[in-house]
């Protein structure tokens, strides 16, 4: 038996302009990963909260939005009817607003942040060469999208701060940033399965069997359960963490 077509994500919506800017925003995901910024803001010593402000803006524009518009360029996996045109438009005009912003943040405040300029572009070389599958598809995988959408935000959120850099700090910016590699290591690991049940598996058929005799028929839901449960929950955890974090350092 062959199941109805589920949506292309557990956020998916569908039926209208409004539905498909939603869909392509990624919402569960995009709060997941700006969270990182916030927690390498967080965990370092003192609190400028305009540069906080700028970062979260920038990796929303380059993440977000651009990071978001150029993967459905590649195949429209969310089957959202945005044209092609509206978005290569709306994908450079984010990523030039990030890379802006960046150097605004970079001259801003105090002396040039040096370490916050060298961010800016490899920020663009990771928007790019991961969503568009450049060189060879080398920048497209499982560590790649770990390092550049969990540990970078960590450390652009920590460097944007201008903090004294300190055993102390760079050891806390470390863990913080290796943290945010685990984390998002793990999110890539049950999305993709998630994503091919979803988009890429036609039908499910089969049963499991308990020890104790006990039969569970298995279907795509079945399947997708644990997947996407996981995936929500760290969605509000990763969150609520950088928060925790950045309440009781300040």
């Amino acid at each position: 038996m062959v199941a109805e077509r589920p949506p292309p994500a557990f956020y998916a919506r569908e039926g209208s302009p409004f539905a498909d800017w939603w869909t392509l925003l990624h919402p569960p995901y995009t709060l997941w990963h700006l969270s990182y910024v916030v927690l390498g803001a967080a965990v370092a010593p003192g609190r400028d909260w305009g540069a906080l402000g700028l970062s979260i803006l920038a990796f929303f524009l380059a993440v977000g939005v651009a990071a978001h518009a150029l993967d459905e360029l590649q195949g429209r996996p969310l089957r959202t009817r945005i044209s092609d045109r509206t978005l290569w438009v709306v994908a450079g005009l984010a990523l030039l607003g990030a890379i802006a912003l960046g150097f605004v943040g970079v001259v801003l405040w105090g002396p040039v942040n040096l370490p916050l300029a060298v961010t800016i572009p490899v920020g663009a070389v990771l928007v790019l060469g991961y969503n568009l599958e450049l060189f060879g598809g080398r920048l497209h995988t499982d560590w790649v999208f770990a390092a550049g959408w969990g540990g970078f935000p960590v450390v652009v959120g920590f460097v944007a701060q201008s903090p004294d850099y300190t055993v102390r700090t760079l050891v806390a910016a470390t863990a913080a940033a290796l943290g945010g590699v685990a984390t998002s290591y793990a999110q890539r690991h049950l999305s993709t399965a998630a994503r091919a049940l979803r988009r890429r598996t036609r039908s499910v058929a089969g049963t499991s069997t308990d020890l104790d005799g006990t039969v569970t028929p298995l279907d795509r839901a079945v399947l997708l359960r644990p997947l996407e449960g996981g995936l929500r929950a760290m969605s509000w955890a990763v969150p609520l963490i950088a928060v925790a974090v950045l309440v009781a350092g300040s």
